[in-house]
C-alpha cells in the first residue's frame, strides 16, 4: 500500500478510492512475476510527468499493481499512457510488457507506427500476418551482445536455445516447426533455417537468417522458398505461406525494389542483440500528458479495460 501511494502520490487528491468496487479491501502487492526482460539504461533526464488523480481513476488496481512492479519510472510511464489512450485489460498489459512493446518503441525508426500496431492487435480487428511482423526483433536472450563474431549458424542455436522466449519475440500464435529444413530441386539442396506455424492464420512463417545487411538477393531467395513452399507443401486448408528475413540492418529504399512485385508475402526486419539508450520515446510519453492537462476537465474519464480476462 505504501509503495502504490509513493508512486502515486496523486491517488490521494483522487477522491473515493478506485479500488473499493473491484476487491473490497486493498491487498498487499504479490510478488512480481519473472519476465524476460533486458536492462534498459536509466535516463539522465527529469522523471516523466505525473498523471493527474482524474486519469489515474481510469486505472483499475490490477492495472497499477503491475504497474508498480516496473522500476524505470518512463517504462511505467509508458505503459500507463498505452493503457488510458487503449483501454487495455489487465491481461493485455501483461502481454505488451511481456512483448517488450517500451523497448521496441524506443529502437524503432517510426515509434508511432509500432504503439499504432501494438494497439491494432490489442483491439478486435481481424488478425493479419503484416500485424504481426517487427522491426526490429529485440534478440538480446540470446548473449552474443558480447561476442566480436558470430555466425548464421550461432544465432540460430542461440533462437533455439531459448525457444520459449523467442516465441514470445515472435509474438502470440506462433508454433515451432523445424530448423534447416532442407529443400530439394534438381537434385540440389537447399535450407530454410527457421520454420514456425500461426495457429490462427492458418499460415507458415519462414525465417531465413542474416549476420549482415540485407542484400537485393536474398528476397530472391526467400522468394524461391515459398515458392516450392506453396506447391510442395501448404495444404488446401492453408493459406500462403509468408517469409522473413531478419538481417543485422537494412536500407528500406533497397528493401522496397527488391520485394517490389512479388507475388508473396515477403518482410525484412532488423534485429538486435543488445539495447541502446531510449531516448526520443520520453517525448512521445511528454507529448500525451501535455495533451491531456490542456484538455483538463473537458469530459469525464473512461475506464481502461477490464481487470481481467477469461
Amino acid at each position: 500500500m505504501r509503495v502504490l501511494y509513493r508512486i502515486y502520490p496523486r491517488l490521494s487528491e483522487a477522491g473515493s478510492s478506485p479500488f473499493a468496487a473491484e476487491s473490497g479491501t486493498i491487498p498487499a502487492p504479490t510478488a512480481p512475476t519473472e519476465i524476460s526482460s533486458p536492462a534498459v539504461t536509466k535516463s539522465n533526464t527529469a522523471l516523466p510527468t505525473p498523471l493527474d488523480g482524474r486519469t489515474l481513476l481510469r486505472l483499475s488496481w490490477s492495472h497499477l499493481i503491475e504497474l508498480i512492479r516496473l522500476d524505470d519510472p518512463w517504462k511505467r510511464a509508458f505503459y500507463e499512457n498505452e493503457c488510458v489512450k487503449s483501454s487495455w485489460s489487465k491481461r493485455e498489459l501483461q502481454r505488451q510488457i511481456s512483448s517488450l512493446l517500451y523497448e521496441r518503441t524506443g529502437l524503432s525508426r517510426d515509434k508511432q507506427a509500432v504503439i499504432e500496431r501494438a494497439r491494432r492487435q490489442a483491439s478486435d480487428a481481424r488478425l493479419q500476418i503484416s500485424e504481426l511482423i517487427r522491426d526490429p526483433y529485440v534478440l538480446e536472450f540470446v548473449g552474443l551482445a558480447e561476442q566480436p563474431r558470430y555466425t548464421e549458424s550461432d544465432l540460430e542455436t542461440a533462437l533455439l536455445d531459448h525457444i520459449q522466449t523467442f516465441l514470445l519475440e515472435l509474438g502470440s500464435g506462433f508454433c515451432f516447426e523445424a530448423r534447416q529444413k532442407r529443400i530439394t530441386v534438381g537434385n540440389e539442396h537447399d535450407y530454410i533455417d527457421l520454420v514456425f506455424y500461426h495457429r490462427l492464420l492458418r499460415c507458415h512463417l519462414l525465417i531465413d537468417l542474416k549476420v549482415r545487411h540485407f542484400q537485393h538477393g536474398d528476397a530472391g531467395q526467400m522468394n524461391f522458398y515459398l515458392n516450392y513452399w506453396k506447391r510442395e507443401v501448404t495444404s488446401l486448408e492453408d493459406n500462403p505461406p509468408v517469409g522473413l528475413l531478419l538481417c543485422s540492418d537494412k536500407d528500406q529504399t533497397k528493401v522496397e525494389y527488391a520485394i517490389g512485385g512479388l507475388d508473396h508475402q515477403v518482410f525484412v526486419s532488423r534485429y538486435l542483440v543488445a539495447l541502446p539508450e531510449p531516448n526520443e520515446i520520453e517525448k512521445l510519453i511528454e507529448r500525451d500528458r501535455a495533451l491531456w492537462e490542456r484538455r483538463g476537465e473537458s469530459k469525464a474519464p473512461e475506464p481502461c479495460g477490464p481487470s481481467d480476462e477469461s
